[in-house]
């Protein structure tokens, strides 16, 4: 939950949202900006119709359920707009297609709610069925969309369409291709081979998530990329969550001036106490491998291990250490 706080934090910024929005939903292209967007409620109602059996007299009860997206804002392109959600995930939901249809069809219905509005107040020249149903023939929804940003260092290997959920065991094919399918878009940050197509801080940030686990890269990266010597402390918070580095935030006030924070600094102290942490946990093991071999009256291979490197981790290997 903490790290869905930074990053829900991170991208309440309509800067970075536009960026999102650009980047991946619109290959790049900048067609938004981050002062056009309009926040909306991420809250989504998802009805449920049903019969409480025959001593009610068939009548039918509405029980709705709230679902809550992550982020979601009202974008507009010319005379037009689109929704469009972000989605964080650090963890694969195998059953994440069935989630995101419902986040979307309830953002749709919220639209067709609105329209019966609208129209019922002004029922004039209406057909039976558009009276009935509250929706004209001209009535139109904005397209919606859900953009599932995924943090996870396993490679997603759950569905990604509605069918990737279905049993169409035995099912016969003129059949199966009437079930209609829904289609979701899992962005693996970790695998993101172009973040050039980013013109904010969400590069920064995606680089060094995708990079984590490679120190060496990581350090070329910060070097060569003066944006990390004045990180948003919010995109500074993002990184560290993600990265899955806590010492990151026991050091961020002392490189923290201004709302920024000099992350080449802090990558520097960070690694130069991994490396001191590693050099006192290689000294504890050699005193132990000195006093277990001492013990075993083994001096000869104390003293073969100082000369062969490949020798003294056979002997730690050997002695469980």
């Amino acid at each position: 939950m903490e790290k869905d706080f930074y990053s829900n934090l991170f991208f309440s910024d309509n800067e970075r949202y536009a960026d999102i929005i650009n980047g991946i939903g619109c290959d790049g292209i900048p067609f938004v900006k981050g002062k056009d967007l309009q926040e909306l409620d991420t809250r989504v109602y998802h009805n449920s119709i049903y019969h409480k059996g025959m001593r009610s007299l068939g009548r039918r009860y509405r029980r709705r359920k709230t679902l809550y997206r992550d982020l979601v804002r009202k974008t507009p392109f010319g005379i037009n707009f689109a929704i469009v959600g972000i989605e964080n995930q650090e963890e694969i939901d195998y059953a994440l297609p069935l989630r995101t249809m419902c986040y979307d069809a309830g953002t749709y219905e919220k639209q067709a709610a609105r329209i019966r509005r609208q129209v019922r107040r002004n029922a004039k020249g209406l057909s039976a069925g558009e009276y009935l149903y509250g929706f004209q023939k001209s009535s139109r929804l904005f397209p919606t969309v859900t953009l599932v940003l995924y943090y996870g260092a396993k490679e997603w290997d759950g569905a990604k369409d509605l069918h990737g959920l279905i049993d169409f065991t035995d099912i016969p094919d003129s059949l199966r291709e009437k079930v209609s399918n829904y289609r979701i878009h899992v962005i693996e940050v970790r695998k993101l081979k172009n973040t050039d197509v980013f013109r904010t801080d969400v590069k920064q940030v995606f680089d060094f998530i995708r990079f984590s686990k490679d120190k060496r890269k990581l350090k070329e990266l910060i070097e060569h990329d003066p944006a990390y010597a004045l990180l948003e402390e919010d995109a500074y918070d993002m990184v560290a969550g993600y990265a899955g580095e806590e010492e990151m935030f026991k050091i961020k006030d002392r490189h923290k001036k201004g709302g920024k924070v000099d992350m080449c600094q802090g990558l520097r102290e960070w690694m130069e106490d991994e490396r001191n942490e590693g050099k006192a946990e290689e000294r504890e093991r050699m005193n132990q491998l000195i006093v277990m071999l001492t013990a075993q009256s083994r001096v000869d291979d104390l003293v073969r291990a100082a000369k062969d490197a490949d020798y003294l981790e056979n002997l730690f290997r050997e002695l469980g250490l």
